[in-house]
């Protein structure tokens, strides 16, 4: 590729980046939350718990024990316990990340996410799951409890100049969040090796995947290109498109995009697809909007999470089966429609 061009001193994909955040602003209030029209997005269980990052020589005793569960090796066969923690991330003074993290943990399945619950016995992936603008990662726990209950680590920070409370709220900032996304990846990592804490042992660090809303696509689709993350596996855009483009080995990206949506054009997801030569999908929501498929009941909820759901079981889990019924999931008459060059 040639060497991009500069427009007064600033480089031409910079500018590109900050007018799709301004592209972004324009529709803000429909790309923030993906609940129904005037609902109160729920807060998760557990929300206003914040836990500091401890040091490596918490005391072993902090964490409550997983020993009676059974080891999970694989993917999931059945659904999942669900817990919930918050971590007190940040990169730098000024980049605060407040990071939820929604996990298998041990016991029943079913119910809500449960505070600081034990985690499952077993190694599990980790997929960093993106706000968009004006957002928060509560807004996305009916898509992110059930990644849990399926097997994986879903970790959501909260963007310090673009989420909801933001003050003072800066759009053009996504361009910042891609290296955000990194540095909450390093720090959840770290507690793999804190002794005492209860994501000690539990997070496979080899098994890693973005996914995001939104500005949050576009943010996960940044952490594959310029200052690429080479620790990122797969990635998911959901009514997203490229962040500069896509970089370095070869990594499996679904989109899901809405073939009506007035704030990130289908066009800018297909585009995205069309341009990279790496295994890939797209899933469209026939009829779908910006974000209301995120929310369960909705028309293209229901393929939506089968099929991202399959997707990071194949991509995170190696399960061949889960590929194999990918098309399937995505393919509803009058809801969707599934493409693949994988």
């Amino acid at each position: 590729m040639g060497v991009p061009g500069r427009v007064g001193g600033v480089s031409e994909p910079r500018v590109r980046l900050r007018l799709l955040a301004v592209s972004l602003l324009l529709g803000v209030t429909a790309c923030s939350a993906p609940v129904a029209p005037g609902a109160t997005p729920p807060a998760p269980s557990g929300s206003s718990s914040a836990v500091v990052v401890p040091s490596a020589g918490a005391s072993a005793s902090a964490a409550p024990s997983a020993a009676a569960s059974p080891v999970v090796v694989g993917a999931p066969k059945a659904a999942l316990a669900v817990g919930v923690r918050t971590l007190k991330l940040s990169r730098g003074a000024d980049r605060a990340l407040p990071t939820t993290v929604w996990y298998p943990a041990a016991g029943k399945a079913g119910g809500s996410p449960r505070k600081d619950a034990a985690a499952a016995a077993g190694r599990f992936p980790i997929v960093l799951f993106s706000h968009g603008l004006r957002g928060l990662p509560a807004y996305y726990q009916q898509v992110t409890t059930r990644l849990a209950a399926a097997g994986f680590v879903v970790a959501a920070p909260a963007y310090p100049f673009t989420n909801r409370d933001a003050s003072p709220f800066q759009g053009a900032d996504v361009i910042n969040q891609p290296a955000d996304g990194s540095a909450v990846l390093t720090a959840l990592l770290k507690l793999n090796t804190t002794a005492g804490d209860r994501f000690a042992g539990r997070l496979d660090g080899g098994r890693i995947a973005v996914a995001g809303h939104s500005a949050g696509g576009f943010t996960s689709a940044g952490m594959l290109a310029n200052k690429r993350d080479d620790r990122v596996r797969a990635a998911v855009v959901i009514a997203g498109g490229a962040l500069g483009g896509f970089r370095g080995s070869r990594t499996p990206v679904l989109f899901v995009h809405g073939d009506r949506d007035a704030v990130v054009k289908y066009e800018t997801g297909r585009d995205a697809y069309d341009a990279t030569s790496w295994p890939r999908a797209f899933l469209t929501v026939l009829g779908g909007g910006h974000s209301e498929f995120l929310a369960p009941g909705a028309k293209g909820f229901d393929p939506m999470m089968k099929t991202m759901t399959d997707f990071l079981r194949w991509t995170l889990y190696a399960d061949a089966a889960a590929k194999g019924r990918l098309a399937k999931d995505g393919t509803r008459s009058g809801v969707s429609r599934f493409e693949a060059k994988l």
